[in-house]
């Protein structure tokens, strides 16, 4: 009869749970991966795939903490912590990107438009949605949510279980990239919004010379016309910046967690 003692019972459970609530943490927090569409088995088995895959390389560095006494509930928080912080870096970039399209959607007269986002379950702008789109289909394309899944495996060695956790300057670091936010949305709005600015004063300077011109019915047609068009010619100037913003993010993971090199699965 095998039997086994409660000591290491909680060696097996310390082993598979706190891996497994740092990187459910982090699915669940990601973008791609911790979309509502995906059904939540997937996201679990996945979680519990790679967990399956890390824990032999953790279990060495475990603390001897009972899972069950107050300091391990503490180490549990810290694991969940250190997962959404890394899935939060990374969706700045999406919110970046739905941003500088509201900005173009509201100066181009789509405000109107606007359509139900599962994903952050809320309303968004039909250009920032289109331009989501286009930052999901970029971050599949260069692998970043594989790089994510190897920056979360390669945590485990420089930042261990232990009731240490993060520290305060990490939550610095994490509000300062917040401000990403707005300079990248700017930046990606700028050539769209400098075009409808252009637009706008030259129907400012037509209305001055032509009163009776009904500005309303000229007005709307033409900024939305140079607008999508301002769009589609940026468009090829997107990439780059969405592909740097995405390598900024990822250089700031592996900073918070001290990693020096993800290795490409």
């Amino acid at each position: 009869m095998i039997s086994i003692t409660t000591a290491e019972l909680n060696t097996l459970l310390a082993t598979f749970i706190w891996p497994l609530s740092r990187i459910l943490a982090l699915i669940a927090s990601a973008p791609i991966l911790g979309n509502p569409s995906i059904p939540i088995r997937v996201k679990l088995g996945l979680a519990l795939m790679i967990t399956i895959l890390v824990a032999p390389t953790v279990e060495k560095s475990l603390p001897q903490i009972d899972p069950s006494t107050g300091i391990g509930l503490i180490i549990l928080l810290q694991q969940i912590l250190i997962g959404v912080a890394i899935g939060f870096v990374m969706r700045i970039v999406f919110v970046a990107v739905e941003m500088a399209g509201e900005l173009i959607g509201l100066q181009m007269g789509l405000g109107f438009a606007i359509f139900f986002d599962p994903q952050n379950s809320g309303q968004i702008d039909i250009i920032g949605r289109f331009l989501g789109i286009i930052a999901s289909l970029a971050f599949l394309a260069i692998d970043g949510h594989l790089m994510m899944i190897a920056l979360i495996s390669q945590s485990f060695s420089t930042l261990p279980v232990s009731p240490d956790g993060v520290t305060e300057a990490t939550f610095t670091t994490l509000a300062n990239w917040g401000s990403e936010i707005f300079k990248s949305g700017l930046q990606l709005s700028l050539p769209v919004l400098t075009a409808l600015l252009i637009t706008n004063l030259a129907l400012g300077i037509l209305t001055r010379a032509a009163p009776q011109l009904n500005i309303f019915a000229v007005g709307f047609p033409l900024t939305l016309s140079i607008g999508l068009l301002v769009l589609a010619l940026s468009m090829p100037f997107y990439a780059p910046i969405l592909e740097h913003l995405v390598h900024d993010s990822l250089r700031l993971m592996m900073g918070i967690l001290n990693v020096s090199k993800i290795n490409m699965p």
